[in-house]
């Protein structure tokens, strides 16, 4: 059964994605909140509840021109960019306080038989994830608009190691990434299974400052293979830990999107979030 804070991002999640659609045409407050059956005035409080400013204020955030912006703002090197150090900045979350540890072949050989994976499934801001830990840190975390598909997802990926329904003290720092409460820093590890190439890939991301973007090419440049953009594109596709690592943060060098596999909605109200909270911050 959804919980309440499912049904508004659901309800949310309706009105960007209306919006999205129907951008041209400058809707007003009044067709968004139709599109989703709610008055104007709750819809107005909704939504300002769930981003802290208004639909207007999020979709000026969210055009074209101000992820351009963003970008052009990103020096050559996004690990260089000088932001605010203290440990009070949501800027220098992912960079300071979350690492990737690449699994060996030893522990996933044979399919994972020698693993064991504690799982469960948790509300967010951007609807159900599901979030699946090893003994040494987080080894999965995506959104799981259908359980069991998603729970298949990783079983699929170590099809025999045994799994467990069961939360632990990872699954709880992940979590809390969600909550914006860096007033108890802590270290949290992810626990991954890639190649070489997409290990590299995947840590470049945790160097995009949340509010900031980057796109495919830069990233392929960081990582000193300038020509393999396709190849940063599929590692980026391929991130097994949803928002952590940061994959919703690369966009097209135009301003256009990309892709996201959680869907373009989700992608938009978490660049949104993520930028707006900051400006609230």
């Amino acid at each position: 059964m959804s919980t309440q804070v499912e049904l508004n991002y659901d309800r949310i999640a309706k009105a960007i994605d209306f919006i999205r659609q129907n951008f041209k045409q400058q809707p007003s407050l009044e067709d968004i909140a139709a599109s989703v059956h709610l008055s104007p005035f709750h819809f107005q409080r909704l939504f300002t509840e769930w981003a802290g400013v208004s639909p207007k204020q999020f979709v000026q955030f969210l055009s074209i021109d101000y992820a351009k912006k963003l970008l052009n703002q990103s020096p050559n090197n996004i690990a260089d960019v000088t932001i605010e150090t203290g440990l009070s900045s949501p800027g220098r979350l992912h960079d300071l306080f979350v690492q990737i540890e690449g699994m060996s072949p030893e522990e996933y050989k044979n399919g994972g038989a020698a693993l064991t994976i504690q799982y469960q499934f948790a509300t967010t801001p951007f609807g159900t994830v599901l979030v699946a830990s090893t003994h040494r840190g987080i080894c999965a975390m995506h959104f799981a608009d259908n359980r069991e598909e998603s729970l298949q997802l990783i079983k699929d990926q170590f099809p025999n190691a045994a799994f467990l329904e069961q939360e632990d003290s990872f699954h709880q720092l992940a979590l809390s990434f969600f909550k914006r409460d860096l007033s108890n820093p802590t270290s949290i590890k992810l626990h991954i299974k890639g190649t070489p190439f997409q290990l590299k890939v995947w840590q470049m991301l945790l160097s995009i400052p949340e509010g900031r973007l980057s796109t495919y090419g830069t990233i392929a440049q960081q990582i000193e293979h300038p020509k393999a953009y396709r190849a940063v594109g599929t590692a980026i596709g391929q991130n097994p830990v949803s928002f952590l690592i940061p994959c919703h943060r690369v966009i097209q060098t135009s301003g256009g999107l990309g892709g996201y596999m959680w869907g373009l909605t989700r992608k938009i109200a978490i660049i949104g979030w993520e930028g707006l909270g900051l400006i609230r911050n």
